[in-house]
């Protein structure tokens, strides 16, 4: 039988349509470089960004489908599924061939649950999470780990998406030193791109892909551990809560007769939490600084009536004690200015030792340093802010507060 040539016509065509149907996919789609390779068993990908193809698969595939084989892999590229495969084989001592086979199936389930429909046709033998009796909406190790090889997964033997899908190498791999391979600063380049695009216009790509662009360049920080960290450390600095007493004598008394010395005395340290409540601040942030508020009390030993809250637009309210988190009240809803709330913290009685701020930073700060501890817990936004005017910048936290980005 006489072998049969690659159709780069009905290829390429296939591919502009799916950069059509998934025009945020359009700079990752263009940058694979298709291989002709009568081995693979349809269309895989190598970590380098190649794509090798089966000159018998595109003959046979309609070109719609073709175009939804094209998103397919592209997606493993984007999503890192190699790297990932092997991060997590070191993980649970996953070896064999049997156990990256699995991963591909995992790697499938993860984009294949929304990839598809509005304009781009599902292929043929796609594996869903449903076929494997799995929830939608989950990552690939989500995954990994509800499934074995099976019943279920007899039909997938033949499956094979190429080492960029499970890490592991084919035989018709190029290498890292083959022709038209891509270094990592040109694929992270694209995989920017690509994030850039799907932000960009929130609403019109798949919950799977969203996420993904929220995750590809800001990888999710233990914001939580950081802000504890950072309320004990400022807690248990030198001279918070040290006062002198006369409750019992000094030891240097001894040294001057007729003389009570003081004695130095350490109390724990009391916290103001100030919450901005202005209207640019959402209600669920809101809800996420009063988990912050039952966290901080944790923080300082569990000892809840050392810390107090008080709510803070452009005016200050009544600081509160805090007796349970979800009994505080948060009233405003207005501009803001945070140098009332600081003021109102420093008038409490008695006055705290550390102040803590949960705000989106969108607030003039105090000129002088507060005599506390501050520890700000800060809310993202984009650098520019201004409603009305569009050059509006607002004004970064003072290089004497603590600083941690929350969420």
């Amino acid at each position: 039988m006489t072998a049969r040539t690659l159709d780069l016509e009905k290829l390429y065509a296939a591919r502009l349509y799916a950069a059509r149907a998934r025009p945020y996919l359009a700079a990752a789609l263009f940058a694979l470089h298709p291989v002709e390779s009568p081995t693979v068993p349809t269309m895989a990908v190598d970590p380098h960004w190649r794509c090798y193809v089966s000159p018998t698969f595109v003959h046979q595939t309609p070109l719609e489908e073709l175009a939804g084989v094209w998103v397919h892999e592209v997606s493993h590229l984007l999503r890192d599924h190699h790297g990932r495969s092997d991060r997590v084989a070191l993980a649970r001592g996953l070896t064999g061939p049997g156990e990256r086979l699995r991963m591909n199936i995992a790697a499938d389930c993860e984009i294949n649950d929304d990839v598809y429909g509005d304009g781009l046709a599902r292929p043929e033998g796609a594996v869903r999470p449903e076929d494997l009796r799995l929830g939608p909406g989950q990552l690939m190790e989500d995954y990994l780990s509800r499934f074995r090889l099976g019943p279920y997964t007899q039909r997938l033997a033949w499956l094979d998406c190429g080492s960029g899908a499970d890490g592991r190498q084919r035989g018709w791999d190029l290498g890292p030193d083959g022709a038209h391979g891509l270094s990592a600063q040109e694929r992270d380049a694209i995989r920017f791109r690509v994030a850039r695009g799907i932000t960009g216009r929130p609403g019109s790509a798949p919950d799977g892909w969203r996420r993904w662009a929220e995750e590809a360049f800001h990888p999710p920080q233990p914001w939580r551990e950081l802000l504890g960290a950072a309320v004990r450390s400022a807690a248990t600095a030198p001279g918070v809560g040290e006062d002198y007493s006369y409750g019992r004598p000094s030891r240097r008394s001894t040294a001057l007769p007729g003389v009570v010395l003081p004695i130095l005395r350490r109390k724990p340290p009391r916290v103001c939490v100030v919450i901005d409540t202005s209207g640019s601040v959402s209600d669920a942030e809101l809800g996420s600084a009063l988990l912050e508020v039952a966290a901080i009390g944790r923080a300082v030993g569990g000892r809840r009536d050392l810390v107090s809250v008080l709510s803070c637009d452009a005016a200050a309210s009544v600081a509160y004690p805090l007796c349970r988190a979800e009994g505080v009240p948060l009233m405003g809803g207005g501009g803001t200015d945070l140098r009332s709330g600081f003021a109102r913290a420093m008038r409490t009685s008695p006055r705290p030792d550390v102040v803590v701020v949960l705000t989106d930073g969108q607030t003039p700060w105090p000129e002088t340093r507060p005599a506390c501890r501050t520890v700000v817990g800060l809310f993202p936004r984009s650098g520019n802010s201004g409603e009305d005017d569009p050059d509006y910048v607002p004004p970064a936290p003072p290089d004497w507060a603590r600083v941690v980005t929350i969420g």
